[in-house]
């Protein structure tokens, strides 16, 4: 046991051994969460957390040895600081909104903000909160998601965008809906223009009767004669 405590101490401490330990382990948990991300083809995948983590980690070795080697006053977490705000602009490149107004990338952005953080506390020493706080981004990125879709796949309030040729076509389309005795809450027109062509579509927000499955009401909308997209944001 003493063998072990002489081990951690020898960690928490700035050394070259812990240097190394802790850009190690920096490596270890961003690829981890960067596994699953690069499973799911995200913008941000296995090495972009990697470095994400790292970097975080280097960051707060450098303020530790500008303090305990160079023997320079200065603030030990205004680099760390600067990480977080620094983050921002990487996130913000993941943020995409469609052309069907749908924000996609906030989960890839929230877990590049979280494991620049993890990172820090890495690069602190705070070995206990990095791991575990990897454990849990690991958790909620793959067994909450799955939680996630079984909750909305069993939710009422569905939202539905209905691409379609003419348009003439919107109100077959809603008179479909309402004969099926889904209760429309919302509709929005978009016509988009791409490359000169038009497309029309429009965006539903629907309550559904009970034990109604989402997966009925895209089929009955798929089958109608000028309906060329049906897909539930």
């Amino acid at each position: 046991m003493e063998f072990i405590s002489d081990i951690v101490n020898h960690l928490n401490e700035f050394n070259t051994a812990s240097v190394l330990f802790r850009l190690t382990l920096a490596v270890i948990c961003g690829g981890l969460i960067g596994i699953e991300r690069g499973r799911k083809h995200r913008p941000a995948g296995f090495r972009t957390y990697m470095l994400v983590c790292l970097g975080a980690a280097l960051t707060m070795l450098i303020s530790q040895y500008v303090t305990y080697t160079l023997n320079q006053s200065t603030d030990i977490t205004r680099l760390g600081a600067q990480v977080i705000n620094g983050i921002g602009f990487l996130g913000a490149g993941t943020i995409i909104v469609t052309r069907r107004q749908q924000v996609k990338g906030l989960t890839t952005a929230a877990g590049l903000w979280a494991s620049a953080c993890m990172g820090i506390a890495i690069g602190a020493g705070f070995y206990v909160g990095a791991l575990t706080v990897c454990v849990l981004i690991i958790i909620v990125l793959i067994v909450l998601s799955k939680l996630e879709v079984k909750i909305m796949t069993a939710a009422r309030n569905m939202t539905l965008s209905v691409g379609y040729t003419q348009s003439d076509d919107i109100v077959v389309i809603i008179d479909k809906i309402k004969s099926l005795g889904v209760r429309i809450i919302d509709v929005e027109i978009v016509k988009l223009n791409t490359d000169g062509n038009f497309s029309l579509s429009a965006v539903f927000y629907v309550s559904l009767p009970k034990k109604y499955k989402h997966t009925d009401l895209i089929e009955q909308l798929a089958g109608i004669n000028g309906v060329n997209l049906v897909e539930e944001l």
